[in-house]
């Protein structure tokens, strides 16, 4: 398929990163099968374990660059109810309306992972080795962890006034 008619049927991203693209689906498969064996029970949890090291990790890190002043870190599954987990989480010691939404947001920062990978893989021709069954192994709960929780959204509301900055820069930007 060439380029002009992919684009028919296909945003221009997609066209252009076709490669990067089915790199990542057996990354994909893996993220829906470590998802059911999770789902199975409580021994699932380990799959999730460096997702949500990573997940929580990207709240800490960024939390610490903005100053939210992390003071807590657990990745140790809880029962938050009668069928419901909680993987982990990071407490913030000083939570403002500039840092809530950077440091709530930042699991979404994971997505730069895989892709960052792929990209890396399929840059030059190449054939598939064991290494892309191990990259494939650990993508997948990057795949899994980078969606930001309920609780993440709730927090990176505090940061409200970033709307009005956003928006004050659009309207700038496009009515000069």
């Amino acid at each position: 398929m060439d380029l002009a008619s992919c684009r028919a049927i296909a945003p221009a991203f997609a066209c252009q990163n076709t490669d990067v693209l089915v790199y990542l689906i057996p990354s994909f498969a893996m993220a829906v099968i470590i998802r059911m064996l999770a789902s199975a029970g409580p021994g699932g949890f380990i799959f999730l374990v460096l997702g949500t090291f990573c997940h929580e990790g990207t709240h800490a890190l960024v939390g610490l660059l903005t100053n939210a002043r992390p003071r807590g870190f657990t990745i140790w599954p809880e029962r938050s109810g009668p069928h419901r987990w909680r993987l982990g989480s990071v407490t913030f010691h000083h939570i403002t309306w500039y840092n809530a939404a950077p440091a709530a947001l930042a699991p979404l920062l994971l997505l730069v992972i895989p892709f960052a990978v792929a990209w890396w893989r399929t840059r030059h021709p190449w054939h598939f080795q064991p290494r892309d069954l191990l990259l494939t192994l650990l993508i997948a709960p990057q795949l899994l962890s980078f969606w930001p929780s309920v609780t993440d959204w709730k927090v990176a509301a505090r940061s409200w006034p970033y709307l009005f900055i956003i928006g004050g820069v659009w309207w700038w930007r496009f009515k000069m």
